[in-house]
């Protein structure tokens, strides 16, 4: 996808500073940073959402949580806690249409949701 902005960043047009790689997963730090720690963790092929991926490969999805768990470990986060969050669609909160999960931690993130 040639407008998407996580696939550009996997084809390496745009820099990022990436945490963790696998053949199939890219983990980089969130550039506005929404906690002390602040990841973004994506599978290289493009699902525009979670909810696309795990219909489309549950196998890839099953990768995209193990990579999210090894961002929270190589992170510190293990042990005190971290959020692991996905936004799907417009009224989630999703902002770039690629599926992301953003690792979040290094504080206390306070509640879920804030009215």
């Amino acid at each position: 996808m040639d407008d998407c902005l996580f696939c550009r960043i996997v084809a390496g047009e745009i820099p990022a500073t990436t945490v963790h790689e696998t053949p199939a997963i890219l983990a980089f730090r969130d550039i506005d940073p929404k906690a002390p720690v602040h990841v973004l963790v994506i599978p290289k092929d493009h699902h525009a959402d979670v909810a696309s991926l795990a219909l489309a490969d549950a196998g890839l999805a099953g990768e995209l949580l193990a990579a999210a768990a090894a961002v929270a470990e190589a992170e510190g986060l293990r042990g005190d806690g971290f959020r692991l969050l996905f936004n799907t669609g417009g009224h989630g909160g999703q902002e770039v249409a690629h599926v992301h999960a953003h690792v979040l931690g290094g504080a206390p993130l306070g509640p879920m949701l804030c009215r």
